[in-house]
């Protein structure tokens, strides 16, 4: 029996949520008292998982999943597993992450729980404390499956260094022609700009903002921060901003470590998305606006009078640092 962990790479560079589930499998291999497998596909420095506890890492290199295919990846994940005779799997809770979850769990006949915040509580039953109702609530799941499959949700285990000595084995998997029925065509990334989905910090902007034309500050204070920036829907509904930025229940989820939100009331659409964020602080001139029942900070004022101030104070914190 071993655990066995996906590190999920983009362009042959680790993830953060690599690092994370990595961390995970190791803790978990711990009170298994099992072995760590951790899997990566073309990635350009495998070794750097040895910093997190991975002891045993595989390291795959075909042109032909270059691009993520869930169908495939389910399929060498299952092929590993069975060599490594692996009944825990861990992934990530990434878009690729959360479409190639469920794969795995149907190749493998195992119990899926998603959103996964913490080690198990138990053995035995296994059994793991998840996020639920979009992040309102706790629930605690039993995995009767004798195979699992976990996901762990963005930000919430956290990074943990445990530098080891890893040995690096290459696999070539199985690979059929009814694997790839899907095909990546191209692939169109934003650049120049922090992901949503990777950024620690998040400046995000509502109709307070009045117009496109008064973006700026917004740009402004996140370039300070080192964040990226995102939208209430209603932002995206009227072109002012790309819909790719669009945070909340029917957009991205955002599990930052911060979230700031800018001329944004906090429908409930918006809070669903953004809920996993650990600190939220909101600026907004309406004192009853819904999100400061919802944020850790609030700031009750004009955005444009409190924006330009916040970044002019944050640049000479910077600069005395």
């Amino acid at each position: 029996m071993s655990v066995l962990v996906f590190a999920e790479s983009s362009e042959g560079k680790f993830k953060k949520v690599a690092f994370e589930a990595t961390s995970y499998g190791s803790e978990l291999a711990k009170l298994l008292d099992t072995n760590l497998v951790t899997v990566t596909f073309n990635a350009e420095n495998p070794k750097e998982l040895e910093n997190f506890g991975a002891t045993k890492i595989i390291s795959i290199a075909n042109d032909k999943l270059k691009n993520f295919n869930a169908k495939a990846y389910a399929s060498v994940l299952e092929q590993i597993a069975s060599k490594e005779n692996a009944n825990v799997i861990i992934l990530d809770a990434t878009a690729n992450g959360a479409y190639l979850a469920p794969v795995v769990a149907g190749e493998l006949k195992a119990g899926y729980a998603s959103n996964t915040i913490a080690l198990p509580s138990s053995t035995n039953p296994f059994t793991v404390k998840r996020k639920a109702f979009s992040n309102k609530a706790f629930q605690n799941t039993i995995i009767k499956t004798d195979n699992k499959v976990i996901g762990i949700a963005k930000n919430s285990f956290g990074v943990i260094e445990n530098k080891v000595n890893a040995t690096i084995e290459t696999f070539e998997p199985t690979l059929t022609d009814d694997l790839f029925k899907i095909k990546t065509v191209s692939v169109e990334k934003a650049s120049g700009k922090i992901s949503i989905a990777d950024a620690e910090i998040v400046v995000s902007g509502g109709r307070g903002l009045k117009g496109p034309e008064n973006w700026g500050m917004i740009e402004e204070l996140a370039d300070v921060l080192g964040a990226a920036t995102a939208c209430s829907k209603p932002v995206a509904d009227m072109d002012w901003r790309p819909h790719e930025e669009h945070v909340g229940q029917t957009g991205r989820q955002v599990a930052a470590n911060l979230y700031i939100a800018i001329g944004i009331s906090g429908a409930i659409q918006h809070l669903a998305g953004i809920n996993a964020s650990k600190v939220k602080v909101v600026i907004n001139t309406d004192p009853e606006a819904p999100f400061f029942k919802a944020a850790d900070y609030g700031i009750v004022g004009d955005a444009f009078e409190v924006v330009p101030k916040l970044v002019e104070n944050l640049k000479k914190f910077k600069a005395q640092n």
